[in-house]
């Protein structure tokens, strides 16, 4: 992480490839208040252990089928609503094509309608 610069480098994604990824003010403010390893992690929890806690916390909510891979389906699509345009997204999201960048979007009808005037 480089908070100075907010942004977090990803050494390990999903396709493979090492990314740089921006990071939000509430985000930088958010690890700045948290607690470091002396090895300078922030996390110390494993993969079953993340999924442990999201069984519980989806349980708690009573949201049928939510996946944790349905946040990034929506963080996408929450981007676009806030102006970044497709270059933008896919920067912050690691999509490599507008196909794949398009599947992640799910825009409501009435949002754009209001854009429209």
């Amino acid at each position: 992480m480089d908070l100075k610069r907010h942004t977090v480098t990803l050494l390990t994604t999903k396709n493979g490839s090492k990314r740089i990824v921006p990071l939000s003010n509430t985000a930088v403010g958010t690890l700045q208040g948290m607690p470091r390893r002396m090895d300078g992690r922030v996390w110390t929890y494993t993969q079953d252990g993340l999924k442990s806690s999201w069984i519980k916390a989806v349980k708690r909510t009573a949201i049928d089928d939510l996946t944790f891979h349905d946040l990034r389906h929506e963080a996408t699509s929450r981007l676009f609503e806030k102006g970044f345009n497709p270059m933008e997204v896919s920067s912050i999201t690691g999509h490599k094509n507008m196909q794949m960048l398009k599947r992640y979007t799910h825009l409501k009808a009435e949002d754009l309608a209001k854009r429209m005037g």
